[in-house]
């Protein structure tokens, strides 16, 4: 019996149809896969019901994989693919194991000699790198900042300095309710002459995607509410 796969399926980041925005490969994949691992279950059979209204969810295995699921419990979601079925993995938006706690299922099938086969699809986090106008040539994705805002300061500080010291851009997100704490912290602590990105809501209909220097921020009033947002500096 042929073993099955790791497929590694994109979702989307704002409203849209899958048809509309995903390639037909994507689409093709999830109407032919019984098994998938997802970060959330009532997004995920939104997201499966909008590619095809006709798929019966309830035929469906679905497992959840989120940062409270145990490390143990994660090797047994790949069983199928050795039963020669395929598993798809979901993030809750965008490409999974990018800043998703996907990327221990991924590290398990390689282990396990699984094959994994990533599809393309929308990456808030290239999206936004694009669209900065900074450095694409050498850049670091750096995920979330702390939580303690003096730890969060001194880590801010710190990539500034390693974007001097490697001329390379860094990249880096923030949970959405906290997104005007780290911008307070971003105009009070980086130098004046710091290039600043800030994409957010990208692909949604309110996108916001402007690169100023820290000085030039100051100067404006933005409010980025609780919108999924990117952050990007380069000194």
């Amino acid at each position: 019996m042929d073993q099955g796969e790791l497929i590694l399926i994109p979702t989307l980041l704002g409203p849209g149809t899958p048809s509309q925005l995903l390639p037909a490969e994507v689409n093709q994949a999830v109407c032919n896969l019984r098994y998938f691992v997802v970060e959330e279950l009532r997004t995920a059979r939104r997201f499966l019901k909008q590619v095809d209204k006709n798929i019966d969810i309830d035929s469906i295995t679905f497992c959840i994989l989120n940062e409270h699921t145990p490390l143990l419990n994660i090797s047994e979601y790949l069983q199928p693919v050795f039963s020669g079925e395929s598993v798809g993995l979901m993030s809750e938006a965008g490409l999974p194991a990018l800043a998703d706690p996907g990327s221990a299922l991924v590290a398990i099938a390689h282990k396990q000699n699984v094959k994994v086969r990533p599809l393309t699809g929308p990456s808030s986090v290239m999206l936004a790198l694009i669209a900065s106008g900074c450095n694409g040539q050498n850049f670091a994705f750096n995920g979330y900042l702390p939580v303690n805002r003096k730890e969060r300061i001194q880590k801010l500080i710190a990539l500034e300095r390693r974007s001097a010291d490697l001329r390379q851009c860094q990249i880096f997100i923030e949970t959405p309710y906290r997104n005007m704490h780290l911008l307070e912290d971003i105009l009070l602590h980086l130098k004046p002459e710091t290039r600043f990105c800030i994409a957010s809501g990208i692909t949604h209909p309110d996108e916001f995607i402007k690169t100023h220097t820290i000085r030039d921020w100051k100067k404006l009033d933005v409010n980025l509410g609780k919108k999924p947002s990117v952050f990007i500096i380069e000194s």
